[in-house]
């Protein structure tokens, strides 16, 4: 996949494209489906299938307290296009120039100008420009002049017939639900970091646990023990996850995550870590001893084990 940052010099054989453009946060299955039927309409019309997205939720400019937290960053977003199958991404800053772009600007300097637009694929009630004030109308009124066509697809629904979206997928994971917000992205949630040195009290317990540095990338769920997967240089592996401040330790920061990985001693410090969130175990509880501790971590492992052999069959 061919990838760019900026509008400005992109080469001529980049087009002519399919476009589609939006935020793509999680790349759910809605966004897969897009991209689909994107990639369909390229090859019917040998096109390039190209992703125009945003480097921020562009409330992050246009109005911060309401823009919510990210579902994957920037990195996660670009892997997960690619993985798709689209041949081109073009990532722009969603900064003050390009939100006071005009809609009818916008659409004849970026996406006929810059991408060469043949086909343009867009879903129900999108906007886009200055304001958001470019609709589908606007869009097919400038495919005519423009010579390009106009496609509107229907939005995406799960299996119970509920709408898929970005909106709905936070919520789930915010409230630890991370197997319906897995069914929801096509893929477990995930988050990834690196390893750092923590206060080592797992491994005195007899569980040590890699635990993450703070700036993770992806949405971190709720507090709570999870059945996961750590990733580390490809290699996939069965673990409890952690998030939280332990309260039954005193000075443990919030929203920590850590993972210990099932019958392996292994050395992460400074190494990227993925952990993919298969299944919510418990809630964070406090013990009075650490006994009681170790005891729930044994059983914690145990249902782990058992929650992750049943999503392998």
């Amino acid at each position: 996949m061919r990838f760019f940052t900026s509008f400005d010099g992109i080469p001529a054989d980049v087009g002519p494209a399919a476009v589609t453009f939006g935020k793509f946060d999680g790349m759910h299955t809605g966004h897969r489906t897009v991209i689909g039927t994107l990639r369909a309409a390229a090859a019917e019309r040998g096109l390039s299938s190209t992703v125009l997205t945003f480097d921020r939720n562009p409330l992050a400019l246009l109005d911060p307290p309401r823009c919510p937290e990210s579902i994957v960053s920037n990195d996660q977003k670009r892997e997960l296009i690619a993985a798709a199958g689209v041949d081109t991404m073009l990532q722009l800053p969603f900064d003050r120039v390009l939100s006071s772009m005009s809609a009818t600007d916008f659409v004849e300097t970026i996406i006929v100008g810059a991408l060469r637009a043949k086909v343009v694929l867009v879903g129900p009630g999108t906007r886009f420009g200055s304001r958001g004030a470019g609709d589908f109308a606007l869009l097919v009124a400038l495919g005519e002049r423009h010579g390009f066509e106009v496609r509107q697809l229907e939005l995406h629904r799960d299996p119970d017939g509920l709408p898929v979206s970005s909106t709905r997928i936070r919520t789930l994971l915010a409230e630890g639900h991370v197997a319906a917000a897995g069914r929801l992205l096509g893929r477990h949630p995930s988050v990834r970091s690196m390893v750092v040195h923590g206060q080592q009290r797992g491994r005195a317990l007899g569980y040590p646990t890699a635990n993450l540095a703070p700036n993770l990338e992806g949405f971190i769920p709720a507090d709570g023990v999870y059945a996961g997967l750590l990733t580390v240089d490809g290699q996939k592996m069965p673990s409890a996850v952690s998030i939280g401040n332990n309260p039954t330790f005193e000075g443990v920061p919030e929203k920590q995550v850590e993972a210990h990985v099932l019958d392996a001693d292994l050395d992460l410090y400074d190494h990227i870590v993925e952990l993919e969130f298969v299944d919510f175990i418990r809630g964070m509880v406090k013990y009075s001893t650490l006994e009681a501790l170790i005891a729930q971590m044994g059983d914690d492992t145990e249902r782990v084990r058992s929650v992750l052999a049943a999503h392998r069959t």
